[in-house]
Parts: structure tokens; sequence; C-alpha cells
């Protein structure tokens, strides 16, 4: 197990370096080739009617007359050991991991970052429990029940959810439950749980419900296609022939074997969401990182672009590396070599 966990994070870290090579080269190299000049570059941060003095004291500041591969060894440095920063006779020293500082607020990347994650993290985590729950139950009972009208219709409803897109399910789902029935707050409501718990739980169960009715119909139909796979092997048959109950035949052998490849979508989809889930957290107004990152990209933010990235990429890689570790936990037959 040593080894394998090893060789992972050592994958793991060079993931992360071609993730940043690759957006870094897009934001600070495609321009040049474009043929956008060091001048046109640093202008664009300056702000309108920018004086000659200002875009060369920006080049300098950001070092864009240096070649593409100096600039991106100082960004890794910075990560590493930290960087300063010469604001005219004053030396910021931003500590490590210094992700740089905004374009636009010029704030710390990585403390913005945090700022907003916690919103983040909230929405994914709340929805993961809602959609995992309801759905690998409601693929269980169909698979079990298959052919009845319980399954029809659960496959059905999950269907119209994976078919249905975040912005339409949580904009009808606004409209009825926050502005009609007024059962919950509107878009935009949202609040941090060190401030109120009450407020910050009801802000937020709008926004779980939607995204997890998206998320556990495809579980659903997953859970479902492994169950009746599952069900029909030899060993199932064993079990049942050693007068085992039904209950435990379902949950202990049959179900375990058939969540290894929910387990693999799963770290995906988390992942994904940790980085920021941009379309929920548009449309309910939710200050988390998929926000930061459209407007980010919207005001040409390279910083907060390049550190919403990196976490994206972080969350993605370590989740998918938990995975792996569980694989052998959730199905015996699998050994990690």
């Amino acid at each position: 197990m040593f080894p394998y966990i090893i060789r992972r994070l050592i994958g793991a870290v060079i993931m992360l370096l071609l993730v940043s090579l690759v957006t870094f080269g897009i934001f600070f190299w495609l321009p040049k080739l474009a043929g956008q000049t060091t001048d046109q570059l640093a202008a664009a941060y300056v702000g309108k009617a920018p004086s000659q003095e200002a875009i060369e004291d920006t080049k300098e500041r950001l070092g864009l007359d240096d070649p593409v591969v100096v600039q991106y060894g100082n960004y890794l440095k910075a990560i590493v050991v930290g960087k300063d920063y010469k604001a005219g006779p004053v030396t910021d020293h931003c500590p490590a991991p210094c992700l740089g500082y905004s374009f636009r607020s010029s704030q710390p990347v990585l403390q913005t970052l945090m700022d907003r994650a916690p919103a983040t993290v909230s929405l994914a985590a709340g929805a993961a429990v809602i959609w995992l729950a309801g759905g690998i139950t409601t693929g269980v009972i169909s698979a079990l029940r298959r052919g009845t009208l319980w399954d029809r219709t659960a496959m059905i409803i999950a269907l119209s959810g994976v078919s249905l897109p975040i912005y339409f399910t949580g904009l009808v789902s606004l409209a009825l439950f926050s502005y009609t029935l007024k059962i919950f707050p509107g878009g935009g409501s949202y609040n941090p749980i060190t401030e109120n718990p009450v407020t910050w739980f009801q802000s937020l169960v709008l926004p779980w419900v939607t995204l997890a009715f998206l998320y556990a119909a495809m579980y659903a139909r997953l859970t479902r296609a492994g169950m009746l796979e599952t069900m029909n092997e030899d060993y199932i048959r064993t079990a049942r022939a050693k007068g085992l109950p039904e209950k435990t035949v379902v949950t202990k052998h049959a179900l375990r074997a058939s969540l290894t490849p929910i387990l693999t979508v799963f770290g995906l989809d988390l992942g994904l969401l940790l980085g920021g889930a941009v379309l929920t957290e548009n449309t309910f107004g939710i200050p988390g990182l998929g926000q930061l990152a459209i407007g980010s990209i919207r005001s040409g933010d390279l910083p907060m672009v390049l550190g919403v990235t990196l976490i994206t990429a972080t969350s993605i890689v370590v989740i998918n590396l938990i995975v792996d570790l569980l694989y052998a936990i959730v199905d015996p037959r699998v050994r990690l070599g």
C-alpha cells in the first residue's frame, strides 16, 4: 500500500505541474504568439488611458519582458518559497504558497480563494450527501424491482434529471419555491455558517436539492445497471445457497461490488464541484469559487484564473487518490499493487 501511495503522490505532483504549465502558457505565451506586445499586455492591467511610465512599471513588476520559461519558473518558485513584490518604495512579501496578487483587486490570490472556498465546499458537500443517498437507494430498489411501476417511474425521473440543465431546474425551483411559495430564500441570500448556521442552512437547501437532482439521477442509473449485472454473478447465487438473509446478500455482497464504478464517477464529480460549481453558484448567487472564476475570466485577472485552475486540479487529483485507496475497502476483489 505504501509504495502505491508514493507512486500516486509523485504522479499527482507531475499532473499538477502539467496543469499549471498549460494554463500558464495559455495566458502568458499564446497572447505573444497572437502578436500582442508586452506594452499591450501591461496596458490591460493598468486601467484606462495608462501613461507610459505606468506601463513600464507594470512590465517590470510582472516580469512581462522575461522569457516565458523564466516567468513560469518564478511562478513555481513563488509557490514553494514565496516572493517579494515591489510597489514603489514598499516591498511586500507574499509567503509560500504564493499564487500572486489579483490584477484587479490587488489582494493575495490565495487569501481570496480561501475566503470563497467555504461557500463552494458547503454547496458541494451538502449536495453530495443528498445525491449519494438518494441516487444509490433509488438505483438499488429499481434493480430489485426490475420492470415494476417503481422501476419505470424512477428511471423516467432519472432520465429527466440527467437531461435538464442546472440553470433551467435552478431557475424553475427559484421561481416556484422562493418567489411564489416563499418557502426558501431567493438567490443571493447565502450567509456563512460562522455568522448564522440557521440562515446558512436555509440558503443552501434549494441549491443542494437542485444540484443533487441532476447528479442523483445519474447515480441511480449507474447503481441500477451495476446491481442488475452483479445480482447474476456466481458468488451471489452461492451466498443465497448458503442461506444468508436477502438483506445481507444485497448490501454486503451485491451493493459493495456495484460501488466501484460509482466511486470513480463520484471522485471526478466531487473534485470538479470543489473547484467551483459555476452554473449553480451563478444561478443562486452563491459567492464561491465558480462565481469567482467567471468574474476573473471576464475581467482578465490572470493570477486569479490560475489560482482557481490549480485549486480545481488539486481537488480532482487528491479526491481521486482517496477514491483509489477506497477501492480495496469497498470491493475485496480489488488489490492495490
